[in-house]
Parts: structure tokens; sequence; C-alpha cells
């Protein structure tokens, strides 16, 4: 009896043994499982952290990036307020041309900073931020070209000759070559010309200014990416709704030659390699008449004037264009 006993004890022992040494066991791998967990979980944490921090980063760069293509034309947005004034109810504008040429080195200082601009970086920016970009530089570039002569000439026509164009002289250093108004206006904003892509936007003949009054009217701010799509259809509609350049009387359409000049523009969009324009809208037009009807409102048409421009069957006059200096009175 008492060796069973022993034997009992001894195999107690040794089971309690084993039973400890299993949950040693089990706490060791316990223990090292959370040692892992907090290892890895670490890692994980760290890099989900790292992963934030560049996307945070990113966006902080992106939007850094559109600050800067933006404020580059604040100067010149603060130069067209204090000398664009308004007229006949906001249809169009007059520039005062001495007030500029008093503050011709502002200016002079803005077109500075938009050749300092190199073509990788221009390349780098959204569409938006290139094309109002070039909006602004055609306009300044203008504007310093009339102050050339200015008060000595009636007309922008006035600083060509007759076998010369004020529109090809190379006047404007930008993005790595210096350019004319033409070489900015046809090739680089409407992409005409050999590897010319352009934006496909019949908008910018509203933005754009020729520095004459039969043009739409110089916008009292710069052009910036951010807001590119509002001004532009806000210029259009300006434009539009100035009886002396369009009006439709009857089923006759009486235009700005602008129409004419550049018909193509705002025709057959549609069929075009090139990005839609009007952004997301993703808006494209097959004739004029289309073009038109996107802005019945501003041309105040009637609903049978309207019939008859969704049928394409509006008789077509193209009015005078005044080639007078828009400058004030």
């Amino acid at each position: 009896m008492k060796k069973a006993v022993a034997v009992t004890k001894v195999f107690s022992v040794k089971n309690g043994l084993v039973m400890s040494s299993k949950l040693a066991m089990t706490t060791v791998i316990a223990v090292s499982r959370r040692l892992t967990i907090r290892k890895f979980g670490r890692l994980a944490v760290g890099s989900v952290m790292l992963l934030a921090a560049s996307t945070s980063f990113y966006a902080l760069s992106e939007e850094a990036a559109l600050k800067k293509a933006n404020s580059l034309h604040e100067p010149f947005s603060e130069l067209l307020s204090e000398h664009v004034k308004t007229i006949d109810n906001g249809a169009s504008t007059q520039v005062d041309y001495h007030g500029f040429k008093q503050d011709r080195e502002r200016l002079t200082q803005y077109l500075n900073s938009l050749a300092k601009v190199k073509k990788s970086t221009f390349d780098g920016w959204n569409k938006a931020d290139q094309l109002a970009f070039l909006i602004n530089a055609y306009n300044a570039y203008t504007v310093d070209l009339i102050l050339t002569e200015y008060p000595k000439i009636k007309s922008i026509r006035d600083l060509g000759g007759f076998f010369s164009s004020p529109w090809k002289k190379e006047i404007a250093p930008l993005l790595g070559k210096t350019r004319t108004l033409d070489e900015i206006e046809h090739e680089l904003i409407r992409g005409q010309g050999q590897n010319a892509k352009g934006y496909n936007e019949p908008r910018i003949h509203f933005a754009v200014n020729c520095a004459s009054i039969g043009c739409p009217a110089l916008r009292e701010e710069a052009y910036v990416g951010a807001k590119l799509d509002s001004q532009l259809n806000a210029q259009t509609k300006r434009f539009l709704a100035d009886t002396s350049r369009n009006r439709m009387d009857g089923n006759t359409l009486k235009l700005s030659k602008i129409f004419d000049w550049y018909s193509k523009d705002f025709e057959n969009n549609a069929n075009r390699k090139s990005e839609s324009w009007q952004g997301a809208k993703n808006v494209n037009t097959e004739n004029l008449s289309q073009f038109l009807l996107l802005y019945k409102d501003a041309l105040s048409l009637s609903s049978q004037q309207v019939s008859v421009l969704e049928q394409d069957t509006a008789e077509l006059e193209f009015l005078n264009y005044d080639w007078a200096l828009n400058a004030t009175q």
C-alpha cells in the first residue's frame, strides 16, 4: 500500500512537472506572440502613418503648387482692377492706358515673372492653370504693346505697317522662346500649327483681348485655373448679351465677326480628338447654332428663335468690327 502511494506521489509529481512544463511553454508562446504582434503591429502602424504622411505631403504639395500658379497672376489682377473700367451696365469695359503707363514698372515685373516660368513647370500644371497662364500672357503683352506708342495711336493696327502686323511682332519671352501674340493665341491656345494640340476651348475668344472696341471686354481681373470655367462662362454671357455686338432679329443672327473668323472653333467639337471643353460637363457642339443655344438666355431668344436655332436654319449676318482703341474716354 505504501508502495502504491509512493508511486502515486511520484506520478503526481511527474504529472505536475509535465503540466508545469506545458504551462510554461504556453506562457512563453503567448508572450512571444504578444511581442511579435506588438513588433509587427508597430511596423504596420508605422507604415500606415508613413503612407498617411506621404499622402498628406502630396496633397500639400499639390495645394502649394496650385496656390503658386494662382498667386502668380495676383499682380496683374491688381492692375486690371485699378485700370479697367466697366461701361454699358457691365456689357463691356474700357482700359485706362494712361494709368497703365504710370504703372508700367509693375506690369513689366509681372511680365518678367511669366518669362521665368520654365516649360517643364508649365507642363506639370493642370490644363486650367495652363490656359489661364496663356490668356493672361496674351492680354498683358497686348497692353504692354499698346503702351509702347500710347497715346499717339488710335488703334492697335497703327502699330503695324503695310507689310507687318502688330500680332506678328516677337515681343513675348514665354516658355523658352520669344513669341508673337499670334503664336500665343493660335498655336499655344487654339492649337493651330504643326504638333500643336491646343485646348479645344471656344470660349477663349471672349477672354483674349485685342485692345479694340469690337473685342469682348477685357476682364477686370486676371484668369486663374481654380475658377477659369466660371470666368470664361461669365465672359461668354457678357459678350453675347451685348446687343451692339450680337443679337437675333427675327430669324436672322447678327453676330460679331469673331464668329466668322473662328467659325471652326465653334463647330464639329464632337469629332475632335482633343479634350472636351467646359470640364466635367463634357459639352461638345457640332455647329454654331448648338453653341449659341447654350447661351440662349444671354441672347434673350424667344421660343420661336430657339426653334430656328435647334433646326439650324437661321440666317447669318456678321457685323462690322470696330478696331478703335478700347481706351477710356
